[in-house]
């Protein structure tokens, strides 16, 4: 029997519980933070940057689109051998677009937390010094960036001033308190995303680009190919690196339409140019050199 006439059904009020909280992940407050420093941490003078893995990816033929002599297309090979995998360590500045990658066979945590503190210690180097506050200001700063947490971190007594917020997946190689002090005693404060709330990393996007660009069309045959393939696509990107504005979703993607943003696939980021696309240029090529009846 169904429930009385003006009674709502127990799963029908449990959805509209689900969507007054915001989909029902009950991480609202994670997600603000990071939307908030994506447009907010770069006024407020702080570095904001997001790190992410991306792969593996297997030395096996992939689709798509590249350069050859007219009527001589590219034929892929029906056989191949799985001759290992490589993945690719991302960190990404959506202010200026510029992105800096390791290619690796592997992601583990002896292999990723070396490497983005190498590269965090190399970014702080570039920033202007940080303002001198009093110890009760410094605390505030910190807490501003964890107001609406369920489960907030226990900051240490004293701390640094704070210069940089790393958007970064939740993981549990990424909570290891080696890495987190780490962070802190240098003045970074990580944000992690929900669960399922990838997309509010903008490396994602990043990422499809890059690796579209680099295994787009190739046969890499070693780990190493694909390795190459990747960095020498992300040091060509940095050349004339395209810059990430935060487009957020449902209400925020008419307020893009209407600004002539142009949204890419991974995450919520969007463009102020649309970015160039290979593809697109070979067909209009190909077009060219239609013959004409």
């Amino acid at each position: 029997m169904g429930p009385t006439s003006g009674q709502p059904a127990a799963g029908g009020a449990q959805a509209q519980a689900r969507g007054r909280d915001g989909g029902g992940s009950g991480h609202r407050g994670e997600k603000k933070l990071i939307a908030d420093a994506y447009t907010l941490g770069e006024p407020l003078g702080l570095a904001v940057w997001d790190q992410d893995e991306a792969g593996p990816y297997q030395t096996t033929p992939y689709p798509g689109a590249r350069w050859q002599p007219s009527g001589q297309p590219i034929r892929q090979a029906h056989e191949y051998i799985r001759n290992g995998t490589a993945k690719m360590l991302t960190l990404f500045h959506p202010r200026s677009g510029a992105v800096r990658i390791q290619g690796v066979t592997s992601a583990t945590n002896a292999v990723l937390h070396p490497w983005l503190k190498a590269q965090c210690t190399a970014i702080l180097a570039t920033l202007p010094p940080p303002t001198a506050a009093d110890a009760a200001t410094q605390t505030a700063l910190w807490q501003v960036w964890q107001h609406g947490l369920r489960q907030p971190m226990t900051l240490p007594a004293a701390l640094p001033p704070l210069r940089m917020l790393l958007v970064w997946d939740n993981l549990a190689g990424h909570h290891t308190p080696d890495m987190v002090l780490w962070l802190i005693e240098h003045g970074i404060m990580p944000l992690y995303t929900p669960l399922g709330g990838s997309w509010l990393n903008m490396a994602e996007s990043v990422q499809r680009i890059i690796v579209r660009r680099a295994l787009d069309g190739q046969s890499p045959e070693t780990p190493q190919q694909i390795i190459a393939a990747l960095e020498a696509t992300a040091k060509s990107w940095n050349r004339e690196p395209t810059p990430f504005v935060w487009g957020g979703k449902r209400a925020a993607r008419r307020q893009r339409s209407r600004q002539r943003r142009h949204a890419l696939g991974g995450s919520g980021a969007c463009t102020q140019r649309p970015v160039r696309q290979r593809t697109a240029i070979l067909k209009k090529w190909l077009k060219s050199n239609q013959t004409t009846h």
